[in-house]
């Protein structure tokens, strides 16, 4: 009998994103293949860390002692405040300097081109440069320059990158999103006004992506910030659990999939 490929959509949402570590294991627990990934921002470097071939288990151990501290590098600011060299360093590290052709699963990363106004999707190339494209929040990071294009945050214009998935070949698509709109959220300063306004931008658009989805999975994480990495284990938590709710519904439609 043969099976539906099955694309995961990693959506944006800043440090909230390590809840998609959680859905990950779940449905790696659980046998759910996954066949493609597409990704934006944070979703963009989880989705690049696992299709480069690291353990789900080795990932847990990475996030809990991640500190932002050691990947921003502050700049005088003009198009962003965060450089974003370190960061970029990490990445290249961590996903072994890869390119795409040469992953173990195949990932698509969405970026925005601020220049044209358009959506790039990152399918070759080297993974670490579109990665740093993707999770350049505007007004906060440096964007990257390529290609004549200046490009920031994949989550500015497709934050739950379904339709790119879907694209890439696959039959059955799960989406995560991440970046519920928190209504009591506190508003201190410019990341968080950013942030909130891209979370907001996106809410119409986002009910198209529930439509277009096979399966929707949304944590609850928007009790915690988006810029501060504490709490990880805890949002890792609120992935594993929402995502084991959806679990039956998976398997239900895998082995109902009737083929093309």
């Amino acid at each position: 009998m043969t099976r539906p490929k099955i694309g995961l959509a990693l959506g944006s949402g800043g440090a909230r994103g390590f809840a998609h570590l959680g859905v990950l294991k779940v449905l790696k627990d659980h046998g759910i293949p996954i066949d493609f990934i597409a990704g934006s921002s944070m979703g963009a470097l989880v989705g690049a860390f696992y299709a480069t071939g690291h353990k789900i288990e080795d990932l847990y151990r990475f996030s809990t002692v991640f500190r932002r501290k050691y990947f921003l590098d502050f700049t005088v600011p003009k198009m962003g405040f965060i450089s974003g060299k370190r960061i970029k360093e990490f990445i290249y590290l961590f996903t072994h300097q890869k390119n795409f052709d040469e992953l173990l699963i195949p990932l698509a990363i969405v970026a925005t081109d601020l220049t044209h106004g358009k959506k790039v999707v990152f399918k070759e190339g080297c993974v670490a440069d579109a990665v740093r494209a993707s999770i350049s929040i505007p007004g906060i990071f440096v964007p990257e320059k390529k290609d004549g294009r200046i490009l920031v945050d994949g989550g500015v214009i497709d934050r739950v990158p379904v339709s790119v998935v879907k694209e890439m070949g696959a039959d059955l698509v799960i989406a995560v999103d991440v970046s519920h709109v928190n209504k009591e959220a506190e508003l201190n300063n410019i990341y968080d006004i950013i942030m909130h306004s891209i979370d907001i931008l996106q809410l119409e658009i986002l009910e198209n992506r529930v439509i277009a989805s096979d399966v929707m999975i949304r944590p609850h994480v928007e009790m915690f910030s988006s810029k501060a990495f504490t709490n990880i284990e805890e949002m890792i938590e609120v992935g594993e659990q929402e995502s084991m709710k959806y679990i039956p519904q998976i398997r239900k439609l895998i082995e109902e999939w009737k083929g093309p």
